[in-house]
């Protein structure tokens, strides 16, 4: 049976590194992949960008014919419907990161819906040391907004909480703590915690309770981007040395 996973998440939540991490592990599992980067809206965190190394993994990847303007990219509308026709094992979509991102998916609500029951997962990725998912409500509302512009019904979230290079275990500690809050006022179950293997480990070492922890998964960084960077220059790509207020 095909698998899709669509992960959808606030900015900054680490929703590209996760769609990367996701299908590199299904290729190193003998896994036919595909890679949709569907993220209309943020172009600083692309990709497209890491295209060779994904194609040197045995991954296709799908991107925006904008994303890049020096790499031969595919039609978009054309090229996600692959997704749905061909013999793939995984599939990852990277969604955009607010309502209008999820917007993405409302054209292709009948083929998800086409699906294999089971076959699908809708993933909100969530890192609680962002704005946009620091608190209980603003995480709620977020995943009411995506999920009526995606069409789509989220699933599970998955606790991706961290700091870049100043992450520790309280990153995944606070995440799991929170998420447990939305899941119990939700219903929505807290699918996988991630995060680097020296993190996972010491967090998991406290026993946490597994119904708030989900499918614990180690991953790799793949996506060398700075956070605070991104915030004075990265909405600026004509100009990236001009800050933004």
């Amino acid at each position: 049976m095909k698998k899709v996973k669509v992960l959808i998440g606030n900015y900054g939540s680490g929703k590209s590194e996760l769609a990367l991490n996701f299908a590199t592990q299904a290729a190193a599992r003998g896994e036919k992949t595909e890679l949709i980067d569907l993220d209309m809206v943020n172009t600083y965190f692309r990709l497209t960008e890491r295209g060779k190394m994904v194609e040197q993994k045995e991954i296709r990847l799908v991107s925006p014919n904008f994303a890049c303007g020096g790499i031969e990219t595919l039609s978009l509308p054309a090229e996600v419907a692959s997704a749905f026709v061909l013999d793939w094992d995984t599939v990852i979509f990277d969604v955009g990161g607010d309502d209008a991102g999820s917007t993405a998916l409302g054209r292709y609500h009948k083929d998800f819906m086409e699906l294999e029951p089971g076959s699908l997962e809708v993933l909100n990725v969530v890192n609680i040391r962002r704005p946009l998912a620091s608190t209980l409500e603003k995480i709620t509302i977020l995943q009411e907004k995506m999920q009526i512009h995606s069409r789509l019904q989220i699933t599970g979230m998955v606790n991706n909480t961290n700091l870049a290079t100043m992450t520790s275990v309280n990153e995944l500690r606070d995440g799991y703590e929170l998420l447990k809050e939305v899941s119990e006022q939700t219903g929505i179950p807290v699918a996988y915690t991630t995060g680097k293997k020296e993190f996972l480990d010491a967090f998991l070492a406290e026993n946490p309770d597994p119904k708030y922890v989900g499918t614990p998964i180690a991953i790799d960084m793949f996506m060398h981007r700075d956070w605070d960077s991104f915030i004075k220059y990265g909405l600026n790509t004509t100009n990236p040395k001009k800050e933004i207020y």
